[in-house]
C-alpha cells in the first residue's frame, strides 16, 4: 500500500506540473472592454466601487489584456517578475477604473504573458488607446434596449480596418456587458478562435447610459 500511494502522489504531481500553464506561452491576445455601467449595475454599486462614484464617467473601460490559446487560456501562470506596485496598478485607474482590476488582471493573465507588470501595462495601454470606441454610447442620456449586434456594427464602423470574425459582444444578466477584440502579440487585430468568436444573440440587451 505505501508502494502503491507513492505511485499515485508521484503521478499525480507529475500530471500536475505537465498541465501548470507556462509565462509566454500563448497563441494570441483577448483585448476585453467592459461597459461600466453594466458592470456598475451588476456589481460594482453593490460593492460600492469607486468606479461607480456619479462623479466618474467611465464608458468602455480596459477590463484587461489576456493571453489566448487557440482553444483555451493560460491563467494564474508563475513568472520570474515581482508584482506590480501600488503606484504601478494605480496609474492604470484612470482606464481600468479601480487599481484593484488592475492587480487582479496581472495575478490572472499579466503573468502569463511573460512580460513584466510594467511591460504589460504598458502594452495593455497601448492595445486599449488603439481602439476608436463608438462616441454615440457616450452620447445616450437613458437605459434603452438594442440588438447586441448593433453595438457589433458600432464598433466595426469606428473601426474599419476590423473583420467581424475580430470582435466578440458578449452579455450578461440581459445586458450588453464587453467588447471583445482579438489581437495579434504585436496588437494587430487576427481572427478570434471559436472558443471566443460566441456574439450575444439577444435582440432586446439593456445598454445603459453613462451616468
Amino acid at each position: 500500500m505505501p508502494r502503491l500511494f507513492t505511485a499515485l502522489a508521484t503521478l499525480f504531481f507529475t500530471s500536475t506540473a505537465m498541465a501548470e500553464d507556462k509565462a509566454g506561452d500563448f497563441d494570441y491576445y483577448v483585448l476585453s472592454l467592459s461597459w461600466s455601467p453594466t458592470w456598475c449595475a451588476i456589481e460594482g454599486d453593490g460593492r460600492g466601487s469607486p468606479q461607480c462614484d456619479a462623479s466618474e464617467d467611465f464608458g468602455w473601460i480596459l477590463h484587461g489584456l489576456w493571453p489566448q490559446y487557440h482553444q483555451g487560456w493560460p491563467s494564474f501562470c508563475n513568472t520570474r517578475f515581482s508584482p506590480p506596485s501600488r503606484g504601478q496598478t494605480g496609474d492604470m485607474a484612470d482606464i481600468m477604473g479601480t487599481s484593484g482590476l488592475a492587480w487582479h488582471q496581472w495575478r490572472k493573465h499579466g503573468a502569463c504573458s511573460g512580460l513584466s507588470p510594467s511591460d504589460y501595462y504598458a502594452l495593455s495601454r497601448e492595445a486599449y488607446e488603439q481602439v476608436n470606441r463608438p462616441e454615440v454610447f457616450r452620447k445616450l442620456d437613458r437605459s434603452v434596449t438594442l440588438p447586441a449586434s448593433v453595438v457589433e456594427e458600432a464598433f466595426l464602423k469606428a473601426n474599419p480596418t476590423w473583420e467581424p470574425d475580430m470582435l466578440t459582444i458578449t452579455c450578461k444578466q440581459n445586458r450588453v456587458q464587453e467588447a471583445r477584440l482579438c489581437l495579434s502579440r504585436d496588437l494587430t487585430p487576427v481572427p478570434c478562435g471559436r472558443d471566443v468568436i460566441r456574439d450575444c444573440q439577444m435582440t432586446n440587451a439593456l445598454f445603459d447610459p453613462i451616468r
